[in-house]
């Protein structure tokens, strides 16, 4: 004990009641070498499994919590320093003779106290693993209910979340493979490489990846998406923070179940890019989100860039037919159109952008109590 309070400063760190369960342990190894000896120290065959579970008594002397306190690179310079300790006495205590034997015993000893050492880790690691698998499961889970008190942002900072930056959720279908937990420590391997931090969960035939610190959320899923089996990776509009991250989550579920509307959809797709599917499918909040975004700013834009629209939409998306109908120049066709791309983000000479414009369209003249006396969207 002296000499661990002399040459290892993490000693001195420690508690009261922690150095003294160190003391438990160096006097429960010395003690087992001893009768280790008594039973098996002349032998010079390879030691039994008895002769392991003797050397594992050792650590039975500290609670498992200890494990947690001292980490196993400690672990290993206290068995190491302990056994020199004795090795330097044994001369001093036997004769020349009964020493060498002696010596020769530690050394078989100490093989099977460095495995008794590594089976404590091993197995303190395998529990600590299945218990932050089974809370990180709870946290991802209470993102998807929209439960995410701070219980649950406390418990994602005992999992390693930074808590800094958006939240995106990314969902796909899981992978086959039963091992999970390999899959998710790919995940989280994948996500650090990107700079974000990751929780991961299976809901069912699902996978969900929660990211933190987003900068870039298509960027973001993009490092993660080919951790997901075959078919479409979405990702939610990024959130605040963890505590409203089910909104992302809601969006990405919503786009998981259109997702086979668009074949064509690419490899993460925004949740945001498949509002028409989802406004088609029933989803209320892509309904009012086309509404709002696209025809609103169109109606109250100077001009007449719906009446533009219905007429380039009629003509076959053509600039000629429109500008004939119209009685304008094409020109005057083509800035009307760059305008509404300014206005929307979405570019109407884009076949994809051109059929979410006109979603866009027919949902706000439906809800539009210009045209109907009932708005069911808004």
């Amino acid at each position: 004990m002296a000499r661990m309070e002399s040459e290892k400063a993490w000693f001195a760190d420690l508690s009261a009641e922690d150095r003294s369960w160190v003391g438990m342990i160096v006097q429960a190894g010395i003690r087992g070498f001893v009768a280790w000896y008594r039973d098996h120290g002349d032998s010079r065959t390879v030691a039994t499994d008895a002769d392991s579970a003797i050397a594992a008594q050792v650590f039975g002397a500290a609670p498992r919590a200890l494990a947690g306190v001292i980490n196993l690179q400690q672990t290993v310079e206290l068995v190491r320093l302990t056994i020199d300790v004795v090795e330097e006495n044994l001369d001093q205590l036997l004769g020349a003779q009964q020493a060498r034997t002696v010596h020769d015993g530690l050394l078989r000893y100490g093989r099977e106290l460095a495995f008794a050492t590594a089976e404590v880790y091993a197995r303190a690691a395998e529990a600590r693993g299945a218990w932050d698998a089974r809370l990180e499961a709870l946290v991802v889970d209470s993102v998807m209910r929209a439960d995410a008190d701070a219980t649950v942002l406390s418990r994602a900072g005992a999992l390693g979340w930074g808590g800094h930056g958006d939240v995106v959720v990314v969902l796909g279908r899981a992978p086959a493979s039963p091992a999970s937990d390999a899959v998710f420590d790919d995940v989280r391997r994948s996500a650090r490489v990107a700079g974000v931090d990751a929780l991961c969960a299976t809901q069912g035939d699902q996978m969900v990846v929660v990211l933190g610190n987003v900068a870039d959320p298509e960027r973001a899923a993009g490092a993660v998406q080919h951790h997901f089996a075959e078919g479409a990776v979405v990702f939610g509009p990024p959130a605040a923070d963890l505590s409203h991250a089910h909104r992302s989550a809601t969006a990405a579920l919503a786009g998981m179940r259109v997702a086979a509307a668009w074949p064509g959809a690419p490899r993460p797709v925004s949740a945001e890019d498949l509002l028409p599917e989802r406004a088609l499918a029933g989803d209320e909040a892509a309904r009012r989100q086309l509404v709002l975004e696209v025809y609103r700013p169109l109606v109250e834009a100077k001009g007449t860039l719906i009446e533009t629209l219905d007429a380039w939409f009629d003509h076959g998306a053509s600039v000629e037919g429109a500008a004939r109908v119209l009685f304008v120049h094409a020109n005057t066709v083509r800035y009307r159109l760059r305008q509404v791309g300014d206005l929307t983000g979405l570019t109407p000479t884009q076949p994809r952008h051109a059929y979410t414009i006109a979603v866009a369209l027919s949902l706000g003249r439906l809800a539009d109590p210009a045209v109907t006396d009932r708005s069911p969207f808004l």
